[in-house]
């Protein structure tokens, strides 16, 4: 029987991508349960919630950041596309699921944590739930898998689209998100609370 599975992963290249990006995750998971992440919301299971101020955000699987992952994806296929051509889109989605995970282990890091809660916003900030940090994960490889598909310009507007709603609707997007934790604006800051 596991010779039959082994057989047939390595005669399947998307089944070999699968299985590892199946390993990094329960890999990710894990390392976050022993960082002391929640499994998830402590008001219980949940798949959504649109309120980007509630203490849900961050806790469910996915929140209106994971707008933000799914950019992470179309970056994440960009990038590597230009710099690593002699890479299978497979190998590529390996990579930057790779990448993704590492973040959202700095993510939840104390460091992370403590500078978004000082220099943000998110003042409440304690970290993601180990559901939610899946879900960007899962987010982030949804817009890699796009980009892959899409013509550049469907996946510039898209971009866009997502960057300019996020800003109208919960008055943040990954541009404001990147600003804000290397170089904070008091006044971005003083503005992004005034929509909570």
């Amino acid at each position: 029987m596991m010779t039959q599975i082994q057989s047939s992963i390595r005669n399947h290249p998307s089944a070999l991508a699968g299985t590892i990006i199946l390993v990094l995750i329960t890999a990710q998971a894990l390392i976050l349960h022993f960082m002391g992440r929640i499994a998830m919301c402590a008001c219980g299971f949940g798949l959504w919630t649109g309120n980007a101020w509630s203490n849900a955000t961050s806790q469910h699987f996915a929140d209106p950041y994971s707008l933000s992952h799914i950019l992470h994806g179309f970056i994440f296929y960009a990038l590597l596309t230009i710099f690593s051509k002699k890479l299978t889109v497979r190998q590529r989605l390996v990579i930057a699921t790779v990448i993704e995970i590492g973040w959202e282990l700095l993510e939840n890091s104390p460091v992370i944590i403590n500078r978004y809660r000082a220099a943000t916003a998110s003042l409440d900030y304690m970290g993601d739930s180990i559901l939610n940090s899946v879900g960007d994960v899962v987010s982030c490889i949804l817009g890699f898998y796009l980009a892959a598909r899409l013509p550049v310009k469907w996946t510039l507007v898209i971009s866009l689209l997502i960057e300019l709603g996020m800003l109208f609707f919960i008055r943040d997007n990954l541009t404001l998100n990147v600003i804000m934790l290397i170089y904070p604006i008091r006044a971005v800051k003083i503005w992004q609370m005034h929509g909570a």
